[in-house]
């Protein structure tokens, strides 16, 4: 994971230096014209190898921390000298390994519309994408066969402890609206008497569970915590999956209201965080920049405990960019700032 970062030569003008938070969210501010943007981008592209991208911008060297204590180095020119340090040792790195480095996911302050070789309204798009992902795991709800090779084997005691736990995975994933085609005449989870009457069949039920379970599982934990998350913010209506697996909002009169009606502030909430729990990664660094745009102060207070909660569930590291201290809120232990004395 990302430790800090040092940029040196922004603009000609100034050196950066900073270290980020041992929590789970890092908010980073400054007064405007100092680069945090530029550096959030620089970040991001350079994790991601968009090397034409990163030479566009005006600086002279970057590194990047890593809590192994490897460093990658990157000094602007023609060409780039990009190096990984490892126990003091430096080694040229080639362009095409450094999105091999670090998951990376960055939402820009423009995100209600993407270019996906034309300009398309971002909530609809993202939105359609969960309608396909739910579509294709109700559609192939088949349990596999798994292979008898390397399995672990259960005692009697283990598997019907293992299908229960199981059989309360299922039950989860359910909320989603998500199940598996489960063989008729078998209950799950067993009984000891059933596991030992009809055990051999029992274990290959169980294996195959766990498979189904391990496929579904973080889209369903996603759906529904995206769910609680927006319901949770939103006054006088909610937020459903309906029987077609489109994303729906219903006034609390029972009134349907279409996406398109939702205020700007509403629609970047949707965005936001169907960006965060769909999109990224588990264990991935995802930078955020202005997330306080068109949002009540009332919602930018609440966003860093949001964004903490999601990056402990996907052990993942925020990087905040802001402007407001509503967004930052209670947290300025996990704060830094690009201060105006770093200027050269």
């Amino acid at each position: 994971m990302l430790k800090g970062f040092s940029v040196y030569g922004l603009f000609g003008e100034y050196d950066y230096n900073i270290n980020l938070s041992e929590g789970y969210v890092t908010f980073i501010h400054s007064l405007n014209g100092y680069g945090k943007s530029t550096v959030m981008r620089l970040i991001s592209d350079t994790l991601r190898g968009n090397i034409d991208n990163v030479m566009d911008v005006c600086f002279e060297r970057m590194d990047l921390r890593f809590d192994d204590g490897s460093a990658l180095i990157l000094e602007n020119g023609e060409p780039p000298l990009i190096q990984m340090q490892k126990n003091e040792i430096e080694e040229e790195m080639p362009i095409e390994e450094l999105s091999n480095i670090l998951n990376v996911l960055y939402i820009p302050p423009d995100r209600t519309v993407i270019n996906c070789g034309d300009l398309r309204p971002a909530l609809e798009t993202y939105l359609g994408r969960l309608t396909c992902r739910l579509n294709d795991a109700k559609e192939n709800d088949r349990l596999e066969s798994i292979p008898k090779d390397g399995r672990k084997e259960y005692n009697d005691a283990e598997l019907e402890f293992w299908s229960k736990d199981l059989k309360a995975k299922l039950d989860f994933i359910k909320r989603a609206g998500i199940e598996p085609d489960m063989p008729a005449g078998y209950r799950f989870p067993p009984s000891r008497f059933e596991i030992m009457r009809y055990r051999r069949d029992y274990e290959e039920l169980a294996f195959s569970v766990e498979e189904y379970v391990k496929r579904y599982y973080e889209l369903s934990e996603s759906t529904i915590v995206y769910l609680d998350i927006v319901n949770d913010l939103l006054v006088n209506k909610n937020i459903y999956i309906n029987e077609n697996n489109i994303l729906s909002v219903r006034m609390d009169n029972g009134a349907a209201l279409p996406l398109d009606k939702l205020s700007s502030g509403e629609k970047q909430i949707l965005i936001m965080f169907y960006l965060f729990l769909f999109e990224a990664e588990a264990g991935s660094l995802v930078i955020i920049d202005e997330p306080e745009i068109s949002l009540h102060v009332g919602w930018q207070q609440r966003l860093g405990k949001t964004f903490s909660d999601i990056a402990r569930l996907r052990d993942m590291h925020i990087v905040v960019a802001t402007h407001s201290p509503q967004v930052i809120h209670d947290n300025w232990d996990l704060s830094v700032e690009l201060s105006v004395d770093n200027v050269r």
